[in-house]
């Protein structure tokens, strides 16, 4: 491996926004350091970056276990130029938050915080040593607006961007940056388009996504990359929304049925 080149961990690396982060990441020259709890999906990104002509290393477990935060840490072999806590989900879910559990809050807590504190806490003294790093957390748009079915998973994730900006300013003057982006409306194999539009007309999106379309992978892993750049060295303890304009036009509402809530478009 060239001295120059950066090392790069990425959480949940192998499919959607994840994958895309990796392969971009290793296309500019990183070596990667990809964790997957899918071993299948791990060894397909693999393959695809080393056919492209970069370098991965999986580490496969759940991030949020001790275990495998130490075997990615061991995978790093003491440099870490880029984190990128990619892993989050708004499931397990409920129908409302009465209908919720305790246990369900305790593994969204783990999905979408916890393993960002651990993450980081394992692998910051290494970048305070380097007195470099970039790090990258995934957050989402529903962290700065209501998401009436998942309060649970909105308060978790506005917790990844309060994280982002204290951490930025404790690490800032150690030549670290922090910052994290808001998704929103990914078509991903976990969050397709045909899922995502769920019986809405086709032809509709720009009254849902101001540029009336769904954002693809490379979408959110094109600003992921500018972020853990030196193009962006200026900036930290920001959360950038990478949502097709959703944040700035739209809210959660009661649907004219009154069978739930809706912040997708209605039929013609």
């Amino acid at each position: 491996m060239p001295e120059d080149a950066r090392v790069s961990v990425v959480t949940g690396g192998a499919l959607g926004i994840g994958g895309a982060i990796s392969r971009r990441l290793a296309a500019a020259g990183d070596l990667v350091i990809l964790n997957d709890i899918d071993v299948d999906a791990a060894a397909r990104a693999r393959a695809d970056i080393g056919a492209a002509g970069g370098r991965c290393v999986t580490v496969i477990g759940d991030i949020v276990e001790d275990e495998t935060i130490e075997r990615v840490t061991a995978a790093t072999r003491g440099r870490v130029d880029v984190l990128v806590n990619n892993v989050g989900d708004f499931r397990p879910a409920s129908a409302s938050f009465q209908d919720s559990t305790p246990a369900q809050w305790q593994r969204l807590y783990e999905l979408n915080l916890l393993h960002v504190f651990k993450l980081t806490h394992a692998l910051l003294p290494t970048m305070v040593e380097q007195r470099s790093g970039s790090i990258v957390n995934n957050s989402t748009v529903e962290a700065f607006r209501g998401i009436p079915q998942h309060p649970v998973y909105s308060a978790f994730n506005a917790g990844v961007s309060a994280f982002t900006r204290s951490l930025a300013v404790a690490v800032g003057r150690h030549g670290i940056r922090v910052n994290a982006i808001a998704p929103d409306l990914a078509n991903t194999e976990q969050t397709p388009v045909e899922w995502m539009r769920r019986g809405y007309d086709e032809g509709l999106e720009h009254t849902w996504v101001p540029l009336a379309r769904f954002g693809e992978p490379d979408d959110y892993a094109a600003v992921v990359a500018f972020l853990a750049s030196d193009d962006a060295r200026f900036v930290t303890g920001h959360t950038i929304p990478v949502d097709g304009g959703t944040l700035a036009a739209s809210g959660w509402f009661v649907r004219a049925d009154d069978q739930g809530w809706t912040n997708r478009p209605h039929r013609a």
